[in-house]
């Protein structure tokens, strides 16, 4: 029996904290994991390159055994970004944090206004759930055909928690409409990240948006202003970071 099995305290409510899907659909589907991901940002000195901060930082993977994607920020001519994901949060402060710190990338000064941190989570209807919360993240972001990406943090309202389970269902399924018309046209692509008491602004999901040109991304965050959840319930977003990958390390 495992731990989230085990039955509760008299008196204190049951806690599980594993991944559930399908209960609504007939297709019951638990799972222990999860998928974390990292996105940190940095800005080269002038003593550095930025085509050798990519390849120190593609050799430090690499021998560590670690998948990410470096990308080229938009808006700083000196600017990158390295995305790392791990079902293990230790890799983060052991294989990346190691990486980052070789000697070859001593010129590299960190952005932290843009690091951003979450885990996939399961919103109760995949319909496979080992597969949405643990390979298509990772196949999303290593796609060579998306390189262009759009990586956020969000916070909603807390009126938005006080609402119906009914009502926020329909709200949630309005916004999600409209972000898998845009997948289904080769338009844009989304990994969507809840990064509760895990953010240092106190936001509660980190969403990315990818796909073969930068416009679609753009455009989805157009569309998606006129949603009832992000015209009355999203308190907070971004700041955004905008990027392009030119280096990928492991393998969908």
């Amino acid at each position: 029996m495992s731990g989230s099995d085990k039955p509760a305290e008299d008196g204190l409510p049951h806690i599980d904290v594993r991944e559930r899907a399908g209960h609504h659909t007939g297709n019951p589907q638990v799972l222990e994991s999860r998928l974390f991901m990292q996105l940190l940002a940095f800005a080269c000195e002038p003593g550095l390159a930025p085509d050798r901060a990519v390849a120190a930082i593609e050799a430090g993977l690499r021998e560590r055994g670690l998948a990410g994607v470096v990308y080229a920020d938009v808006n700083h001519p000196r600017g990158l970004a390295l995305l790392t994901f791990s079902e293990d949060p230790t890799d983060f402060v052991t294989g990346v944090r190691s990486a980052l710190m070789d000697d070859a990338l001593a010129g590299l000064s960190p952005r932290p206004e843009l690091s951003m941190f979450g885990r996939s989570y399961a919103s109760g209807y995949e319909p496979d759930l080992k597969f949405w919360l643990l390979d298509r993240p990772r196949q999303n972001v290593l796609n060579e055909a998306w390189p262009w990406a759009v990586w956020y943090p969000l916070r909603r309202s807390g009126a938005f928690a006080r609402l119906p389970g009914s009502e926020q269902a329909a709200i949630l399924k309005e916004h999600a409409l409209i972000g898998r018309a845009y997948g289904a046209q080769d338009l844009a692509h989304d990994v969507r990240l809840a990064c509760h008491g895990l953010d240092a602004n106190d936001n509660e999901f980190v969403v990315g948006l990818l796909g073969k040109d930068l416009h679609p991304l753009s455009h989805v965050v157009q569309s998606m202003r006129k949603t009832r959840q992000t015209s009355e319930y999203i308190s907070q977003m971004g700041p955004f970071f905008v990027g392009q990958a030119i280096a990928r390390v492991g393998t969908a």
